[in-house]
This record gives C-alpha cells, sequence and structure tokens, in this order.
C-alpha cells in the first residue's frame, strides 16, 4: 500500500478574525500540517509492510501501532480542515432562518438558540477535544457530540456540519484557559455559515 499522491496540507486565508489572533492561527496551522506529514509517514510505513502481501506475526505489533496512530493523526487532518473550512474573516452571525441548518436545528432542538446552547455547552466541557454537530445524512437530523483525540467519539456514518477545535492550543495564546467560554464566542463571530449549508446532505 503507496501513496500514489501524499496528502498536501490546505491553505487557509483566515488572517484577521475576530478574536482569534494570527499568531494563534500561525500555530494552528503548522500544526496542521504535522498531522498532515504524519498521515503520509505512517501510510507509506504501513505499505512497506503489505509490500510482500502479509503481515508475519513477528510484525504485528509494530504492524498493529501504526495502524491504530494512524487513526489519530489522520482525524487530527480532517478535522482541522473542517474547522479552518467553517471559519472566515466578517462571518458571524446567524444562519438564514431559511436554511436547511436552520431548519434543521429547530426541527430537532425547537429552535437554533437551543441548538446553539448545547453546541456551546458541549465546547465548555472540561478536557480538551472537538465539539462537532453532525447531521444524520438518511435523516436529516442534527446532533452535537463531545469528541475526544480525534478519533474517539466520531459517529460513524454521520456527515460534520460545524466543527469547533476546543483543544487548548486552539484559544491558549489569546485566551486564559478558564476563558474558554470567551473564545467559543470568537469562534461563533466568524463561522461563514453559508459554508455549514453547503456541508448538509439534505439541502442537496
Amino acid at each position: 500500500m503507496t501513496l500514489d499522491k501524499p496528502y498536501q496540507p490546505k491553505q487557509f486565508n483566515l488572517s484577521g478574525l475576530t478574536g482569534i489572533s494570527d499568531q494563534t492561527l500561525d500555530m494552528h496551522f503548522k500544526l496542521y500540517e504535522g498531522y498532515v506529514k504524519e498521515t503520509n509517514r505512517l501510510t507509506e510505513q504501513i505499505g512497506k509492510f503489505l509490500e510482500d502481501g502479509k503481515v508475519d506475526q513477528e510484525e504485528m505489533p509494530a504492524y498493529s501501532e501504526l495502524t491504530r496512530r494512524l487513526g489519530f493523526e489522520y482525524n487530527g487532518m480532517v478535522l482541522h480542515e473542517y474547522y479552518f473550512g467553517n471559519l472566515k474573516k466578517g462571518g458571524g452571525g446567524d444562519p438564514a432562518a431559511s436554511s436547511s441548518f436552520a431548519k434543521a436545528a429547530e426541527s430537532r432542538f425547537g429552535s437554533y438558540a437551543i441548538w446553539k446552547t448545547d453546541f456551546a455547552s458541549i465546547g465548555r466541557m472540561r478536557g480538551v477535544g472537538w465539539a462537532i454537530c453532525y447531521e444524520n445524512p438518511s435523516s436529516g437530523r442534527l446532533s452535537n457530540h463531545w469528541i475526544t483525540l480525534h478519533e474517539i467519539g466520531n459517529i460513524a456514518g454521520f456527515k460534520p456540519v460545524l466543527v469547533m477545535d476546543v483543544w487548548e492550543h486552539a484559544f491558549l495564546l489569546d485566551y486564559k484557559p478558564a476563558e474558554r467560554a470567551k473564545y467559543i464566542d470568537a469562534f461563533f463571530a466568524n463561522v461563514p455559515w453559508d459554508a455549514v449549508e453547503q456541508r448538509m446532505v439534505s439541502q442537496r
């Protein structure tokens, strides 16, 4: 198993966000690039085990560790791409009441405001991880979840439509650890709801 074409870090022009400094973004982009690099490196190493079409018993411990680690690095790469992709200078506000997202939030939670309270509250939970709003592609139903260590807690088959990084590296240069709620407010001040809308399966 070899990569025909290694993954390349995507470029995101996010300078000038509200409440999230360019210094934080520069550090965050470098972290993301590390996940891309590790995803490529681990994929290549796993491929070397498979060159002869088998994994010998004595190779299994090393192969297993690389494979388990790949899930962490791969999801670290992908979730950061979702996160950066749902930020934009000049974003913020609320989604249009007529949007698929707003209608889905109202259907599931009673109102967009209650959905936002639930999502933000998940983001304020103790610990490091991700707050992710998923859409069930078969029903259009939204649900908010806490994701630990990138690969633990993701809902199989569900589509991430809004992804918020709440690892401390996402806000520590701008806010104290106890000020996570201020970072969450800053996050929402930069969400381009049209990007979230484009991720919705139910509006296609």
